[in-house]
């Protein structure tokens, strides 16, 4: 017993004190980590951000370059909507097609697509792809669907889309790309993203919470206009776009916004602006 009374333990107090220091060590530690996670969550953010608004502005300004390429004489390349926020639709050659043309006059409008000798030429072209096929002599032509394709003779069937009349020997058959590019902000009350729509069918995303994109086009006299008067005056296109975070972040106790960022680029247009 004389031993046992001689050794030392922790008292109350002691153990309190252990006890509220222990607190005060893991509320620290704590509040650095949650510190250190909202940073994450917002460079996160942000980064996806900036990825977003940069991927959307090279997209739009490499299929502007495009715009006009090998597109026959009276096609619009360029369709400009100034619909704040804009929208723009695009025309130019795949280049997948190579001088296929008509070697007999169609018989009516529902006619198939006589093209003997392009057996090969016809290859890149699957059912269900649109086609444009052109005359010459008026300068007109329309988009049609291919219902089937025989390659050998060549022969292109498009039962599914009458054309508008019956096309002579020598019109053209060409593969372009038609694409429209807007924002959609009514599917998705809280977000708005860019979306694209080929050949007029159903709009995809393509770039998550894109909240405005803006052009306006330089014309060969230098003139800058919302609206072109002909696609064949543009020569360049100003592209601004606006992005922001997907979610809202607090810098302050009751205030909560998302970050945002603009990016502006002047593209010069390859194949028109020319005249």
């Amino acid at each position: 017993m004389r031993k046992l009374s001689k050794e030392k333990g922790f008292t109350l107090i002691e153990l309190l004190i252990a006890s509220g220091m222990s607190v005060i060590i893991v509320g620290a530690a704590l509040s650095a980590y949650l510190a250190q996670h909202k940073h994450y969550v917002a460079q996160t953010q942000v980064t996806d951000m900036q990825a977003n608004i940069r991927g959307s502005l090279q997209e739009l300004a490499t299929k502007v370059r495009m715009a006009g390429y090998n597109v026959p004489r009276g096609i619009q390349a360029i369709t400009a909507y100034n619909t704040n926020p804009d929208s723009l639709e695009i025309i130019y050659d795949s280049g997948l097609l190579d001088d296929v043309q008509l070697k007999q006059d169609m018989p009516d409008e529902s006619s198939e697509l006589r093209c003997d000798g392009h057996d090969d030429d016809l290859s890149p072209v699957q059912e269900g792809d649109w086609l444009y096929i052109y005359d010459p002599n008026t300068q007109t032509g329309e988009f049609f669907q291919v219902s089937r394709i025989i390659y050998a003779p060549a022969r292109i069937q498009h039962s599914t889309t009458p054309l508008s009349k019956a096309y002579p020997v020598g019109s053209s058959v060409l593969k372009l790309n038609r694409t429209k590019y807007f924002i959609d902000n009514i599917s998705d009350a809280e977000h708005s993203n860019l979306v694209v729509s080929e050949m007029g069918g159903n709009p995809e995303i393509y770039a998550d919470n894109i909240t405005d994109v803006q052009f306006s086009y330089v014309l060969s006299s230098g003139a800058v206009v919302d609206i072109p008067p002909l696609p064949q005056m543009v020569r360049m296109v100003v592209i601004t776009i606006d992005a922001v975070t997907e979610r809202p972040e607090s810098e302050y106790a009751t205030t909560f916004r998302n970050r945002s960022r603009q990016l502006q680029t002047t593209v010069k247009v390859r194949n028109l602006g020319l005249n």
